[in-house]
């Protein structure tokens, strides 16, 4: 099943011939070849032609450039160019820096640089904590990537990575009000980033961890929170299993279960995977069953590397033994965090009554929602835009960095991530609440202000908060 998609869009220059028929012809080359009309707009009017722009949605690249390809063969109509709407967005990048002061007279400048930045200087080289107050450090957080698990593309090294993690400092600023800043390092060295990360830390209020390939971003990660104070959050481990508790809680609700009674079958047991296990231990779930590519991990199963040992000794309490599909037998909760296929219908099928299903591989989820039995899966969650559901980080880390940074938060504690899980389930009232509606749309601006209050509170509970945020 393709679906189309404004990420593969592009704007069609063309010259009609001024003729009965001529603009037909071009919407029927889009529509056979599987395309989506969006806007139509005339740009002029010429002897004999006109010229517009028409906006089209594909499924994929190749799909686009079968579109065109489509209206070039059209007789009466010429293409002058096309531009991809997402290339053109990226053009000369995402962000940028701005003033926050006019520097218009003598008397502007000399304050805010020499000679009167030597006061301010000084001031913080008497107390070192006086930077929060007067530096960009206390809204500031640097999104570190080294480029070896972008998205679903893999290793693609640090220039590449790039682009997302403009969109990642982005999003921070559109939805928690947080400056961040790219920072994607040449090395895949885990003491070097640690050096480096710690190095550029004064000037940073906390830092986001963004697209390390697993293991070692379970390293960098505790190596960093261990040496720095200020917080580390790796968001493809924690920003995920925020969004999970979130979205389980409210599911839980629909099928009037609790977290304490019911059996959770996962699979995948790399960074977001292992993370949303212990959310859900911490928020209170105690059958916890992961399963990797040779199924249920149990203490004393051979072969497992450090963090899947650790992992089998807090989970599975009875050593169930067997492939996914065959732990899935009378599992309440499903959690795909691995690779399509990794479950089968009739794994599915052996699931409890009233079962919930979150297949979350992106962009193909382990199982198609359409290819669920029926009647048999309650609610449904991917982490796909174009399903209901969708599992998406946006929803977490603005709202977990910005009430972090409000307290001057130390590090992130596991009781503020599952105070920003409760939070976001918060935000859907139990009459929006239903099978398709668990979790709040992205756009909502109260799940970044409800998170951030509740990440505050948590923090100053846990005692890691160093100033009230009242």
């Amino acid at each position: 099943m393709s679906h189309l998609s404004a990420s593969f869009s592009a704007t069609i220059r063309v010259r009609l011939s001024d003729a009965p028929g001529s603009f037909a012809r071009l919407a029927q080359a889009i529509g056979d070849a599987g395309g989506s009309f969006g806007a139509i707009d005339l740009v002029r009017v010429e002897k004999d032609t006109k010229v517009r722009d028409v906006t089209v949605e594909a499924s994929d690249a190749d799909h686009l450039a079968r579109i065109v390809e489509s209206v070039r063969e059209t007789e009466g109509v010429e293409v002058e160019r096309v531009s991809d709407r997402t290339f053109l967005m990226h053009l000369g990048g995402k962000i940028e820096m701005r003033s926050k002061i006019p520097v218009k007279t003598r008397d502007d400048l000399s304050m805010a640089y020499t000679p009167g930045v030597a006061r301010i200087c000084m001031a913080i080289a008497d107390d070192r904590d006086a930077a929060w107050n007067l530096t960009i450090k206390q809204n500031t957080v640097a999104v570190v990537s080294d480029g070896t698990a972008v998205l679903g593309l893999g290793d693609i090294g640090p220039e590449a990575a790039m682009p997302v993690m403009e969109g990642k400092a982005l999003l921070f600023k559109e939805f928690g009000g947080v400056d961040a800043w790219p920072l994607c390092l040449d090395t895949k060295d885990p003491d070097e980033i640690v050096a480096i990360v710690k190095a550029i830390a004064p000037g940073f209020g906390g830092i986001n961890l963004e697209d390390i390939s697993s293991p070692r971003c379970f390293e960098i990660e505790q190596r960093l929170r261990a040496e720095l104070d200020i917080p580390v959050f790796h968001d493809d481990q924690h920003g995920t299993a925020i969004v999970v508790l979130a979205a389980l809680l409210n599911a839980l609700r629909i099928v009037d279960k609790k977290i304490e009674d019911v059996k959770v079958v996962t699979t995948g047991v790399g960074a977001a995977g292992v993370a949303v296990t212990d959310i859900l231990l911490n928020a209170g779930a105690r059958t916890m069953i992961g399963c990797d590519q040779r199924g249920a991990i149990y203490e004393g199963r051979e072969g497992l590397n450090p963090i899947k040992q650790a992992y089998a000794e807090r989970t599975n309490p009875d050593r169930i033994m067997g492939s996914a599909d065959e732990v899935l037998a009378g599992a309440d909760v499903y959690l795909g965090l691995s690779l399509p296929g990794a479950v089968s219908r009739a794994g599915i099928e052996r699931m409890a009554d009233n079962a919930i299903v979150f297949a979350m591989a992106n962009p193909t989820p382990e199982i198609a929602p359409e290819d669920l039995p029926p009647g048999k899966v309650a609610v449904v969650a991917t982490g796909r835009s174009d399903y209901p559901n969708q599992i998406n980080n946006v929803l977490a880390f603005p709202g977990v960095f910005r009430g972090a940074l409000d307290v001057r938060a130390s590090t992130i504690t596991e009781g503020m991530k599952v105070a920003a899980g409760h939070a976001i389930a918060s935000v859907i009232s139990a009459d929006e609440l239903g099978p398709e509606y668990v979790v709040p749309s992205v756009f909502n601006r109260e799940v970044a202000k409800a998170v951030a209050a509740a990440v505050a509170g948590a923090a100053e509970r846990d005692g890691v908060a160093r100033r009230s945020r009242h």
